[in-house]
């Protein structure tokens, strides 16, 4: 067993509904890949040229080898054992190596700036994905109907706004079918180019990897660049392997693929370049040109659905990737919604959901063709990939693996990504820019919350009082006791909460029996329900209760609560006709060398005016909540 199967407790059996779940989820992006990436390299190979034999051969060769090193050897095989108690992706990496509580400008600092980047990367990548994906399956109507070519552009944004606006109902339903529908989609692609290698049998010389280094060394490396970044779309969406490791396990992830997925697409790119070695003059569109006249209407549709569930698979991936960024504190509090409670995965945030939206849109009108979007689509994932392989290289050395092994192996991978991602940047004018620029921004607004809540804490722990110093002046000047229970909510596990100190200066009381309760994300996806609650008492009326998440979970103060009682640590009238009391603080911004530039100390202080309410974020029930205002200088 594995190191990643052993920790989650899933063997090598997958169920045939698992494994199609995987298919749908997992390899909706990589798998509509043939629809642009094989034309994109052999254009790039041939300058505008009718495309020769040996651009034919040294594409698909090329392309055959990027699936083997990056996809099977590096995801498949390496990158999914370095997962978080089952899960994956960047956060969870970065959570791994705990860089979330790193000092600013130590070598963990700077990754942590590096890790943001990555999963801001995942929004850029997020935009261009269904906006590509769509728009080459629909732009197989002008294969037959070239009068339709003016329909491609509305037919696109009406399917990608339809797609958007469904979120907010779940998508339960929909992924139910996403499974079956790749299968049927996958084993068209094998048939598709099962067609296309009989016409030319010779292309399954491109086997060989000499036929992609033969072309690469005697094109110029101008060709070669533009070669390689437009064959690299062939290989993205396989980070998604990593990223949905949670749902589904190592297992049967890399049995769909090993079994399914990856043979599928390996005859498909042969087709296509035999297709192309048959009738050069097929380089306008060889995936529809590979099928018969009457399956082009049908295909269109097929192509159109996976499509649809490939920019989905993206779509929810950006939900859950905002849900572990705000459970770990790199984003601001928003409204996650929970489409289906019996599901984890089934989330919603509308904020992002219309946000992606919007650069998804704005990607469609800017670009307009598929060809046009090539230029703006893989710089992002490169980069995301080389990110990943350093991240994954200090896993590896964090669990104790030979450093020698780990620097050869890594290091080789990275040299690969570093390749790929240089002949992606010369595409950087021609689009490259746009992903990037959504990448900056997350990363920048990631960055200035990160800091921002480090600032308003050190304000909290210079202005929170003492447990001894607030005890002896309850002792010196006793407040009216109020009846009933208090809870107070706190940021710390130690010293009397802001509101707390304001509430009984202002009003010289305090309940008879009194909470102060802290709620912590720790860096472990999940935390048992056993293990949910610390309680230990400050004096006989005033307990401190500590409640642990991990950052796949909500954090929910009702149920911490139940949990602690169930457990015996608290007595359950303390469930009975509770108030909760939390801090609602108004940041002012301060001119000053200690924090940071005024200008981003108030857009901070926007972010938090516009975040989540706390009570909501911690699910308490409106009629038990009172909010007590504090003012804090940053």
């Amino acid at each position: 067993m594995s190191h990643d199967e052993s920790r989650t407790g899933r063997g090598s059996f997958a169920r045939p509904a698992v494994l199609l779940g995987a298919l749908g989820i997992v390899y909706g992006d990589i798998g509509t890949s043939p629809l642009y990436a094989f034309k994109e390299a052999v254009r790039a190979a041939s300058e505008g040229a009718p495309p020769t034999a040996l651009a034919v051969t040294g594409a698909v060769s090329l392309i055959l080898w990027a699936l083997i090193l990056i996809v099977s050897i590096k995801y498949a095989v390496l990158i999914l054992r370095a997962d978080n108690r089952g899960e994956g992706g960047i956060v969870a990496m970065l959570a791994l190596l705990g860089a979330r509580h790193a000092k600013p400008g130590s070598w963990q600092g700077i990754l942590l700036v590096v890790g943001l980047i990555g999963a801001a990367l995942l929004y850029g990548d997020g935009a261009i994905t269904p906006a590509i994906s769509v728009l080459s399956a629909v732009e197989g109507l002008k294969v037959d109907a070239p009068g339709l070519s003016r329909f491609v552009l509305p037919i696109t944004i009406a399917i990608l706004i339809g797609l958007f606006l469904v979120q907010s109902k779940g998508v339960a339903f929909i992924g139910r079918i996403f499974g079956p529908v790749m299968l049927v989609w996958f084993i068209v692609l094998a048939l598709l180019g099962i067609g296309g290698i009989l016409q030319a049998p010779q292309i399954l010389t491109a086997v060989n990897p000499m036929r992609a280094v033969e072309f690469l060394l005697h094109a110029g490396w101008h060709v070669s660049f533009a070669m390689l970044g437009a064959a690299f779309l062939a290989v993205t969406g396989g980070e998604a392997m990593y990223a949905d490791l949670g749902h589904f396990g190592a297992g049967p992830i890399r049995i769909s693929w090993f079994g399914l997925v990856l043979p599928c697409l390996v005859i498909h790119y042969f087709g296509q370049g035999g297709l192309l070695l048959a009738e050069p003059d097929a380089i306008e569109n060889p995936f529809y040109r590979l099928s018969p006249d009457w399956a082009h209407y049908p295909l269109i549709g097929l192509a159109t659905l996976a499509t649809v569930i490939a920019s989905q698979a993206i779509i929810s991936g950006a939900f859950s990737l905002t849900q572990q960024s705000i459970q770990l504190g790199f984003l601001p509090p928003m409204r996650v919604v929970h489409t289906a409670h019996h599901e984890r995965g089934q989330i919603y945030v509308p904020m992002v959901n219309w946000l992606l939206a919007a650069a998804t849109l704005t990607a469609v009108m800017v670009f307009q063709t598929s060809d046009a979007l090539a230029g703006a689509y893989g710089i992002a994932v490169a980069s995301l990939m080389a990110i990943t392989t350093l991240l994954a290289a200090l896993v590896a050395l964090k669990w104790g693996y030979n450093p020698v092994a780990v620097v050869v192996l890594n290091g080789f991978f990275l040299a690969i990504d570093c390749v790929f991602l240089a002949a992606n940047s010369v595409k950087l004018f021609e689009g490259g820019w746009f992903p990037l620029l959504l990448a900056g921004l997350v990363a920048f607004l990631m960055l200035t919350w990160l800091k921002g809540t480090r600032l308003v804490e050190q304000a909290r722990v210079a202005l929170r009082q003492p447990e001894p110093v607030f005890l002896d002046q309850l002792r010196r000047n006793p407040p009216l006791i109020l009846p009933g229970r208090a809870a107070f909510l706190s940021s710390a596990t130690s010293g009397i909460p802001l509101h707390m100190s304001r509430f009984v200066e202002r009003s010289h009381a305090l309940h008879k029996r009194i909470l102060i309760v802290t709620a912590l994300y720790e860096e472990a996806p999940s935390v048992p329900r056993a293990e949910r609650a610390e309680v230990s008492a400050v004096t006989p009326d005033i307990t401190r209760l500590t409640l642990h998440y991990g950052f796949m979970e909500d954090a929910s103060i009702p149920e911490g609560l139940q949990c602690a009682v169930q457990a015996g640590k608290l007595p359950a009238e303390f469930l009975e006709d509770l108030t909760i009391f939390i801090g609602h603080e108004t940041i002012i911004p301060k001119s000053d060398d200690r924090g940071m530039a005024e200008w981003r100390e108030g857009l901070f202080a926007f972010l938090l005016r516009n975040a989540e309410r706390t009570g909501a974020h911690f699910c308490v029930p409106t009629r038990q909540l009172v909010e007590v205002g504090t003012e804090i200088e940053i």
